[in-house]
């Protein structure tokens, strides 16, 4: 307790200091304006030369004495910001062996609040101020639905995460898309102190759907409504956010604004900082009732106990239900809701300064809440028009914003410094696995690859898909890097169904791509793209890993695993859905259309769905980077006779893809059988159910030949479809073939690799996987 005094006392020390200069220099500067005990006046007209009081020495006192001026002033400023500074950390100290957090928060930022602080604070009650325990749980409440919001929670959360002391646990109702997204992106990101439950969001619909509302947040805008009622009832107190939230400090400091809730007040909010509940913003404006400003609900304190103690439920449903018999809906959903009760039951509400929701919509009064950056806490972008929204410093405010949109997610895996994290079985078995591999092995980073866990961000934008009602629909599968970007838009051009892929970027990256979609007026036009986000980490391209997150959300019963530089013909989708691969001479469907009459689909005439059969779609290459692309299989071979186009790999790596058999293919016209070889790795069509790719294959060689070696041992059938082909389009060479090809280590490791997978291999299928280190042995 006598280390918490002493810390206040220096706290008000600085505090009555930052006071008194101001006074201290005016008093200065007043006695130093008489002369022989005659005041000095020091207007500009007595002090030119043909003054009768200019003097050199009255000259070289008004010279000394601005310098001192302008000294105290400097001095003053210093003195604002490391009082600044000492409000926005918060200091911690320490008595005996109990670590506590002590969080201050003194009035809106104005002089008169910092004074009536000070006053407060210079009572004997210094030891009762508001606390965090070192390892108290947060609780923070978020509603959260749909792609775009979705991707606006991880922003939010990085922010929160990365001023964070404590341990953290979100609450977060999601609707079935949100949940599936974040759920995965917490499972792999993997950070220590941090708990998430989800809350069904469709089932509360219910709860409000009979509120008329305008807002476009949509129903999901009412749901903060009913959180006494969805929340756990053990669950006493939360904090309640908005998706467009950004936190500039740490979040403990708006806990501790719990502890100065008196009496009834069982909600903390901050005052609207527009017009709007005045009324006054346009003719025949009418908003909801509302106590003076009202309050914005982009941040709440809520008191569930008390909340449910006072039955809010009836609360606020006997409030709406009177005060829509007059307004027919409402236009800042819950909140318009929230201000009618608070209307009624002013008693309910503990004013939070501004400073924990700074509001950048247009015309707010939001620079009131702020005078220097450790004023700001919480910054709010409530306007639909977000980053674009007018105020005088959004560029500061924007830049914060993309500091944390961009700031590398997996820094902030860290752990809290003596506050042990709840066993996490993930985590545990990963430690396990780790533990378990040689360091001292040269292939230990090859090795360790295997077990890492990548944050993985799913459906990164928006996405439609409806089944086909034949169950033929296949989804063509790849994945990507920030080099290859450019192959989208050709891609989605020569494939008009689903598609799925999985890019490898940073963070910035992840925006930049975001940037790059928006603005292709191709992406945009394609809703039936699945973009999954697998967030850098390591030394290696994990292409395997990607090629499975791709496949493990795949919606159709079959897919095309094809690579990101390859182009399929055109028409593919329409000729694996809706053509015969037998005995029919192949056109080209008109975009977009459907199959029409009675006529046999490829997947359904080689029964896919009751078979372990594998498609091949032949593969071809240009060394040209202005391809007028074959629309026939007849243009495809002539191209072949010219020149102009060679098999996949010819030059290099003929084993690849010799097994196809293309001097067969060139005159086939039915789908025939060939017989797995030696470094086989074909690009086929296959059932959603196929086995995934081999992990520990990273970077470049024997990734795909693993695969279609597994699918042989699995007793696949290889049929190469006589009237299908796709291009590789040339780019420069990747980073990872060009380790390959100058660092022997590299190879030798990739050589280990291999041969630990066939004796994995032998041991799973037996006998008949012997054949697989003979074919190696002989090729």
């Amino acid at each position: 307790m006598l280390g918490i005094c002493r810390g206040r006392r220096k706290f008000l020390a600085a505090s009555l200091t930052l006071l008194c200069i101001p006074a201290i220099t005016w008093l200065y500067l007043f006695a130093g304006s008489f002369e022989d005990g005659k005041p000095v006046s020091l207007s500009p007209l007595e002090s030119q030369p043909h003054s009768p009081r200019y003097t050199a020495s009255s000259q070289r006192e008004r010279e000394s004495l601005e310098v001192r001026v302008r000294e105290v002033e400097e001095e003053n400023r210093a003195l604002r910001r490391q009082l600044s500074l000492a409000q926005g950390r918060a200091p911690a100290h320490r008595r005996g062996n109990h670590s506590k957090t002590y969080s201050m928060e003194e009035g809106t930022g104005d002089s008169e609040n910092l004074r009536a602080g000070i006053v407060a604070g210079n009572s004997s009650e210094c030891g009762q101020q508001p606390v965090v325990e070192k390892c108290e749980t947060i609780h923070v409440a978020i509603v959260c639905a749909g792609y775009n919001a979705s991707r606006d929670v991880v922003t939010l959360v990085k922010s929160v995460l990365f001023h964070r002391r404590n341990p953290l646990h979100f609450h977060l109702i999601a609707d079935s898309i949100a949940e599936q997204i974040l759920a995965t992106l917490f499972q792999t990101w993997m950070v220590p102190a941090v708990r998430v439950d989800f809350y069904n969001a469709d089932e509360l619909k219910s709860e409000v759907s009979w509120i008329p509302n305008k807002h476009y947040s949509g129903i999901y805008g009412l749901m903060k409504l009913v959180l006494t009622k969805t929340l756990p009832p053990n669950l006493e107190r939360v904090i309640v956010l908005d998706t467009d939230i950004t936190f500039a400090t740490d979040i403990a400091e708006l806990w501790a604004v719990f502890h100065k809730f008196k009496g009834q007040q069982v909600l903390g909010l901050v005052e609207n900082q527009s017009d709007w509940y005045l009324g006054n913003l346009w003719k025949n404006h009418r908003p909801w009732p509302a106590l003076g400003r009202g309050y914005n609900t982009g941040v709440i304190l809520l008191l569930l106990d008390k909340l449910r103690k006072m039955k809010w439920e009836q609360m606020w449903r006997l409030t709406a239900e009177r005060e829509l018999m007059g307004m027919l809906s409402t236009s800042l959903a819950d909140q318009d809701i929230f201000n009618a009760v608070i209307k009624q039951n002013p008693f309910l509400v503990h004013k939070l300064p501004c400073f924990w929701n700074v509001q950048l919509s247009d015309h707010t009064r939001s620079e009131q809440c702020y005078r220097d950056v450790s004023d700001l806490k919480v910054i709010h972008w409530n306007s639909p028009k977000k980053l674009r929204v007018k105020n005088k410093h959004v560029e500061f405010f924007r830049n914060l914003y993309l500091t944390f949109l961009e700031y590398d997610g997996n820094l902030l895996r860290r752990e809290l410094f003596g506050c042990p994290s709840e066993a996490d079985v993930n985590s545990e078995n990963l430690q396990k696995q780790l533990s378990e591999l040689d360091e001292d092995d040269l292939c230990y980073e090859f090795r360790r690859e295997r077990f890492t866990v990548h944050r993985t961000h799913l459906y990164f934008l928006h996405y439609e898909y409806e089944p086909a009602s034949d169950h033929t629909d296949v989804t063509l599968v790849a994945q990507l890097s920030m080099d290859r970007l450019q192959m989208l838009e050709a891609i989605c051009k020569h494939w008009e169904g689903p598609i799925s892929l999985a890019l490898y970027l940073s963070d910035a990256e992840a925006q930049q791509f975001l940037r790059y979609a928006q603005g292709s007026e191709v992406l945009m036009s394609r809703h039936n793209v699945a973009y999954h986000i697998v967030y850098k980490e390591g030394q290696f391209y994990p292409v395997n890993l990607l090629r499975n997150v791709a496949m493990k959300h795949v919606g159709t019963p079959y897919m095309f695993l094809s690579d990101i530089d390859f182009l399929p013909m055109y028409g593919l989708y329409e000729y694996l859905r809706s053509r015969s691969a037998r005995g029919q001479r192949w056109r080209i469907p008109h975009f977009h259309s459907r199959s029409r009459g009675n006529k046999r689909k490829s997947v359904i005439q080689l029964d896919l769905a009751n078979t372990k059969k594998a498609m091949i779609v032949p593969a071809f290459e240009t060394l040209r980077y202005r391809l007028s692309f074959p629309k026939s299989k007849a243009e495809l071979l002539s191209m072949l006779d010219m020149g102009t186009l060679f098999t996949f790999r010819y030059h290099v790596w003929t084993k690849g893809h010799a097994p196809t058999n293309f001097a067969k293919w060139r005159t086939a016209t039915t789908p025939y059988r060939v017989e797995w070889e030696a470094d086989f790795e074909p690009y086929v069509v296959v059932r959603r159910d196929c086995p995934e790719y081999d992990r520990r294959f990273v970077g470049f060689g024997w990734n795909k030949v693993a695969h279609i070696m597994e699918l042989d041992a699995q007793e696949y059938e290889f049929i190469v479809l006589p009237n299908a082909y796709m291009i590789h389009m040339p780019h420069a060479p990747s980073f990872d073939i060009t380790k390959f090809r100058s660092n022997k280590q590299y190879r030798i490791c990739l050589k280990t690799l291999k041969e630990e997978f066939q004796q994995d291999m032998s041991r799973r299928y037996g006998f008949a996987a012997l054949k697989y280190l003979t074919a190696e042995n002989n090729s």
